[in-house]
């Protein structure tokens, strides 16, 4: 627990696999933006964002966000930034099954590492819009947040869904750390995203059948003008 006259100054920092999405998160985060083509990070680098905790007397968490590149030739340097961290967030594509085994077989093994006893995790099944593509089973993603005691959380940074939450919640879990996450409030978020899908699915069809209209319409007038043509020559 934070005391009182403790300064609320927190470091994060995002690991995982380049493409993952890292970057797409704190942007959306801190700017509420989304870019859908962004290089990928170089090194890393930072940035800043006060965060409000009105069920713990409105404390102010600072919180110094780092994005950490995730091609092998950083990976040396990625220790510098987490070895005093005090939050990381471990982030997987679920549409890439590499992003999400490396979390386990490399990301959280460094963390273990070179990161601090008492750091406090997080685990973001980023991209998750695209649940159609999934190929990472939502029950071994919770099963793997369970052992190494991370928030999980499903994201989108395209649709802005499950980010601020997930902030907000292992924000809680700095403060407290026997904060314990209400599992229907991340249902609610999953249903959400249904939701989105199935929107975007209707969309999709109602743009597709209103294509298809036109194209027929098209195809109609051009068989007309020709039959048109075809009689005049006969006369």
């Amino acid at each position: 627990m934070i005391d009182d006259d403790e300064e609320e100054y927190c470091k994060v920092v995002l690991l995982g696999e380049s493409g993952v999405g890292k970057t797409s998160i704190i942007s959306r985060f801190i700017n509420g933006t989304f870019e859908n083509q962004l290089l990928s990070t170089n090194g890393a680098s930072y940035v800043n964002k006060n965060l409000d905790f009105p069920e713990y007397d409105n404390k102010i968490i600072k919180f110094e966000i780092w994005d950490t590149a995730g091609q092998e030739q950083y990976r040396s340097l990625n220790k510098i930034f987490y070895k005093d961290a005090s939050i990381c967030i471990l982030v997987y594509d679920i549409t890439n099954l590499i992003s999400f085994n490396s979390l386990k077989d490399y990301w959280y093994k460094e963390i273990l590492d070179s990161a601090p006893k008492n750091i406090i995790l997080g685990l973001a099944a980023n991209k998750s819009d695209l649940d159609d593509k999934e190929v990472v089973q939502e029950e071994k993603a919770r099963e793997f947040a369970k052992e190494i005691n991370a928030v999980f959380m499903y994201t989108s940074a395209s649709k802005s869904i499950g980010i601020d939450q997930l902030f907000h919640y292992i924000g809680c879990k700095y403060i407290d750390p026997n904060f314990v996450v209400d599992e229907t409030k991340l249902n609610d978020i999953k249903n959400n995203l249904k939701e989105n899908t199935q929107n975007k699915d209707k969309d999709n069809k109602a743009n597709n059948s209103k294509k298809n209209k036109k194209n027929k319409i098209k195809l109609d007038e051009k068989k007309h003008k020709e039959s048109g043509q075809k009689k005049k020559k006969c006369c």
